[in-house]
C-alpha cells in the first residue's frame, strides 16, 4: 500500500514527541546487521512462496545498490469494444477480474493483471478507452493500440469471428505491421470445430496465422499462450528501468494551467504552441533542456481532461499519452492554477502520479497573479485537499514570467534522490524493532500481528516488504511510513509498504 490514501485522516497512532531518532543514531550497524541476519533466518519456520524469496534475494546492506526485481514481460490485449477482450484475459487469469458486458467499451483505462501460465509470470494489460461515438472509435482504438503496442513486450490482436475484420480492425492491423514486437492474432468466439473456418478468412489481415479461441469456454486459449511464451522475454524489454542519462521529467496538469508555458520558459524559447483555447497539447514533445546546471529530459503533456468530457478522439488520445508520460518519467511536476480554486480534476491527476509511484513535485503556477484574499483560500484548500501530499516540495512559480523557475531544480533534485534512497536491511529492521517497542500494534481479536521481519525490496520508489504474523490495520501501516518520514526523509518520494503475512510451517 502506498500512502496515497493518507488523505490527512488522524490516526490512533498518533504517538507524542519521543526519541526515536536519537535511539536510532545510537545503534552500531554492525550489530543491527547480526540482528537483521537473525531476523532473516527465523523466517525459515514460516510458509514462504517464490516471489517472497525473490524479496529476500534482494535484502542488501549497500544502500547506494539499485536493486530492481525482475520486471514481468508484458502482454497487451488490444481490440475494438465487444470482442471478447476482458473475456480473454479473465479465462488466462482463470478469475472473473476483469469487467464483462454485453455493453461495448465497459472497460475505460488499462488496467493491468499479473498471470502464470505453465510456471512462466507475466503481466496481462487489458486495454479500454473506447470513445460511445462511432465517428471517434477508430482513432480511439488505434490510439489505445498504439500506446499498449509501446508499453507491451507481445500483443494480442483479438477479433470477433463472426463479425469478421471491419475497417476499425484494419485501422488497427496498419499499426501492427509496423511494429517489431510479436503479435498473435486472437479469433474470438469460435465455439466449436465447425465454425473454424471462419477464423481462417482472417489470414486477410496479413498478421499471419489466426489462433482461433472461445475466451467463455476456454478452448484453443491453451495453445495460444503455449505460443506466446516461446517468444515472451524472462524480463521485460519495455519496463526495463533506464538508469542514466537526464533524468525524466513529465509536466502534468488539467487543461491551461500552464505547462507549455513553463516547458518554453525553462527551455529559453517557443518550444511548444501555447494558446488561451484550452488543450492545444496534443502529444507529449520530449526535450532535453538546461537547467540549474544540468540537463533534463522534460516531456509536456497534453492536460487530462474530466473523464465524461472524453468525447472527441483527440482529447482521448490526449489523456491516453499523459498517462504514457507518466509511465516513462522518473518525477512528475503537477502545475496547479492558483487562481483557481483546487479541484477534483487536480487531486484527480496527483493520485495518477502517486499510482504510477512517481517523484513528485508541485508547481503553483501564476503566482504572480494572486491576492491576499485568494491566498489565504488556496492555503486552506491545499490543508484541506492535499494533505495527503504534505511531503511534496512545493515550487511558487509564474510560468508566464519565469518568476522562481530556478527553484524547480533543487525541488526536483531532492525528490529524485528521495525516490532513489535505499535503507539497508539492518538499519530498516532496526528502525522496526525501536518502533513497535516503543508503540506496539493494538491487539485486534485477541491477538497481536507481529513484524517478523523488513526489507526494502526496491528503490523508484522506495517499496518496503513487511513480513508479519497477522494483517497491519492501515492506520498502523500509515504510522509506518509517517516515521520513515521523519527519520529518512523521502521529501518528494511516495513510500509503498507491502505486507506478506505469513503462518509457520506444520512440523
Amino acid at each position: 500500500m502506498s500512502d496515497t490514501s493518507q488523505n490527512g485522516r488522524s490516526d490512533e497512532f498518533e504517538a507524542g514527541p519521543d526519541d526515536l531518532a536519537e535511539r536510532l543514531a545510537n545503534v552500531d550497524e554492525e550489530l543491527a546487521h547480526q540482528r537483521a541476519s537473525a531476523l532473516r533466518a527465523g523466517l525459515e519456520d514460516y510458509e514462504l512462496d517464490d516471489a517472497d524469496l525473490d524479496v529476500l534475494d534482494a535484502a542488501t546492506e549497500n544502500p547506494d545498490e539499485i536493486h530492481y526485481l525482475p520486471a514481468l514481460p508484458v502482454v497487451a490485449i488490444v481490440g475494438r469494444p465487444n470482442v471478447g477482450k476482458s473475456a480473454l484475459v479473465n479465462r488466462i487469469l482463470g478469475r472473473r477480474e476483469a469487467v464483462v458486458e454485453d455493453t461495448p467499451g465497459v472497460t475505460r483505462d488499462r488496467v493491468t493483471y499479473q498471470a502464470e501460465w505453465n510456471g512462466r509470470r507475466f503481466s496481462v494489460v487489458d486495454t479500454g478507452g473506447w470513445e460511445p461515438d462511432a465517428r471517434g472509435i477508430d482513432a480511439s482504438v488505434a490510439a489505445q493500440a498504439e500506446v499498449a503496442i509501446d508499453l507491451a513486450d507481445a500483443v494480442m490482436f483479438v477479433v470477433d469471428s463472426n463479425v469478421g475484420a471491419t475497417a476499425t480492425d484494419e485501422h488497427v492491423v496498419r499499426l501492427l505491421r509496423k511494429t517489431k514486437k510479436p503479435v498473435f492474432l486472437v479469433a474470438n468466439k469460435v465455439d466449436d470445430a465447425r465454425q473454424e473456418a471462419q477464423a481462417t478468412e482472417l489470414w486477410s489481415l496479413g498478421l499471419g496465422e489466426p489462433h482461433p479461441v472461445s475466451a467463455l469456454h476456454g478452448r484453443g486459449v491453451a495453445d495460444l499462450l503455449d505460443d506466446v511464451l516461446k517468444v515472451l522475454p524472462t524480463e521485460s524489454a519495455y519496463a526495463q528501468r533506464e538508469v542514466g542519462g537526464p533524468r525524466r521529467v513529465a509536466i502534468v496538469g488539467r487543461p491551461n494551467v500552464g505547462k507549455s508555458s513553463l516547458l518554453n520558459k525553462a527551455a529559453g524559447e517557443e518550444r511548444v504552441v501555447v494558446n488561451e483555447l484550452a488543450g492545444t497539447t496534443r502529444d507529449p514533445v520530449d526535450e532535453q533542456i538546461e537547467l540549474g546546471g544540468r540537463v533534463w529530459r522534460f516531456v509536456d503533456t497534453a492536460g487530462i481532461r474530466r473523464r465524461v468530457h472524453l468525447q472527441q478522439g483527440a482529447d482521448f488520445y490526449a489523456s491516453l499519452r499523459t498517462s504514457t508520460a507518466l509511465e516513462k518519467a522518473e518525477v512528475a511536476v503537477v502545475v496547479l492554477d492558483v487562481t483557481q480554486p483546487i479541484s477534483e480534476q487536480d487531486v484527480r491527476i496527483i493520485d495518477l502520479v502517486l499510482e504510477s509511484g512517481r517523484a513528485l513535485v508541485l508547481a503553483y503556477n501564476k503566482w504572480d497573479l494572486l491576492d491576499d484574499d485568494r491566498r489565504r483560500y488556496l492555503e486552506r484548500e491545499i490543508e484541506q485537499d492535499l494533505a495527503h501530499v504534505a511531503w511534496a516540495p512545493r515550487v511558487n512559480i509564474s510560468a508566464r514570467t519565469g518568476r522562481h523557475l530556478e527553484k524547480l531544480v533543487p525541488a526536483l533534485e531532492t525528490a529524485l534522490e528521495s525516490w532513489d534512497t535505499r535503507i539497508p536491511t539492518g538499519k530498516f529492521n532496526a528502525f522496526l524493532a525501536e518502533l513497535t517497542a516503543a508503540h506496539p500494534h493494538p491487539v485486534r481479536g485477541g491477538k497481536q500481528p507481529r513484524i517478523l521481519f523488513g526489507t526494502q525490496a526496491a528503490s523508484r520508489p522506495p517499496t518496503f516488504v513487511l513480513f508479519t504474523t497477522g494483517f497491519l490495520d492501515p492506520g498502523y501501516r500509515r504510522y509506518i511510513q509517517r516515521r520513515l518520514r521523519e527519520i529518512y526523509g523521502f521529501e518528494g518520494s511516495p513510500i509503498v509498504l507491502n505486507m506478506r503475512v505469513r503462518e509457520k510451517r506444520r512440523k
